[in-house]
């Protein structure tokens, strides 16, 4: 946005300084003046008087008051943008860190030094904004690079397999269907995670009353099969717990939690436990299970993309695509609630979802 040049900040306060201090001697003389005169008698005879008169008093102090006044508004106008300048530095080393910033380097930091004020908290807030940027953008290209890297690879093994087609007709050719079909599907269920994870992010869908109880229910009976099929044990206890959000997505989050807990887990005689209820004005839900013990240093990494926890027990058919958690957290984020993950003392998981509780919700508390 273009503007129109103007007088600069600093030229304004040290104008103002100036001016101030031009007022405030004028005040003072008109005191003193008025003082002097009242006191001081009016009359002609000058300087063979006994006593000094208002004629003499005139011509001696005006130049000198005039002299004086001068001298103030030079000394204002000097010491105001000396000043100014002093004050206002901080602020220039803000605009030359955002004017950094702008041309595209966030790794700049202001990092100014000093007791606290207004500048250095605008400095310490512009410095935690950066920081922000910086690791939110690191993010995203880190996203990108593995969303080309993990879509790439099904592209790739598509092309290979038609080309082995076309080279030598005398391969199954309904093996080949069914490897692409395998890879196509991998592909798609890649492509529907990351527009899943993206509408996640940012936010745009209608709110409505969902209870957790209702989508932790039918999330446990569209895995049981399985469950059955590794032998796990899979419970569903607590209460109605009522928030407010996306229906499907909120199915969506529920889902992959109680499949990765279900996966990532024994390989057989294994527990999973759903536990829904409301604590004051929150609505939890809580996905335990069994599994081998996690190092506390893996939890942090879970909930980023493409990430899979090369410790956790999974089979192959069930890999997955590196975004259950991440599907989670995005969830969880846009319906301004909180992702917790710990790990059991005796090996596994315990995922703790917490949201807003719901209208519905609070009228029954």
């Amino acid at each position: 946005m273009r503007r129109r040049p103007g007088l600069s900040a600093r030229m304004k306060l040290a104008l103002s300084y100036a001016g101030f201090l031009f007022v405030a001697g004028a005040l003072l003389l008109a005191v003193v003046w008025g003082f002097l005169l009242r006191y001081v008698p009016d009359n002609s005879q000058g300087l063979l008087g006994i006593s000094p008169n208002r004629y003499l008093l005139v011509h001696t102090f005006a130049p000198a008051a005039a002299v004086a006044m001068a001298f103030l508004l030079v000394f204002g106008l000097v010491g105001g943008w000396l000043l100014a300048g002093r004050m206002l530095a901080p602020l220039t080393r803000i605009t030359e860190a955002a004017r950094t910033a702008g041309k595209g380097s966030l790794s700049h930091r202001i990092r100014m030094e000093g007791r606290q004020d207004e500048f250095r908290e605008l400095s310490d807030a512009f410095d935690s904004m950066l920081e922000q940027l910086e690791s939110h953008v690191a993010e995203q290209q880190r996203f990108a690079a593995n969303a080309s890297h993990e879509l790439r690879t099904p592209l790739a093994i598509s092309r290979t397999l038609l080309d082995l087609a076309r080279q030598d007709p005398a391969q199954d050719r309904a093996e080949i269907i069914e490897r692409l079909h395998t890879v196509n599907t991998r592909a798609i269920d890649l492509t529907e995670a990351l527009l899943l994870l993206s509408r996640g992010e940012r936010g745009t869908f209608t709110r409505e009353s969902v209870d957790l109880s209702l989508l932790a229910e039918e999330a446990a009976e569209t895995l049981l099969p399985l469950a059955e099929q590794r032998r796990i044990t899979l419970d569903v206890t607590g209460a109605t717990a009522v928030t407010g959000g996306s229906a499907e997505l909120l199915l969506r989050m529920v889902t992959n939690l109680v499949q990765n807990a279900i996966v990532h887990n024994l390989p057989a005689d294994g527990t999973v436990t759903v536990h829904t209820e409301m604590y004051g004005d929150t609505s939890i839900l809580r996905v335990e299970n069994t599994g081998r013990p996690l190092p506390p240093e893996l939890l942090p990494t879970l909930t980023e993309p493409f990430r899979r926890g090369t410790d956790r027990v999974r089979t192959d058919e069930h890999a997955g695509v590196g975004l259950g958690l991440a599907i989670v957290h995005s969830i969880v984020r846009a319906h301004d609630g909180t992702l917790g993950l710990a790990p059991r003392p005796t090996g596994g998981l315990v995922v703790t979802v917490r949201l807003p509780a719901g209208r519905s919700a609070s009228r029954g508390t």
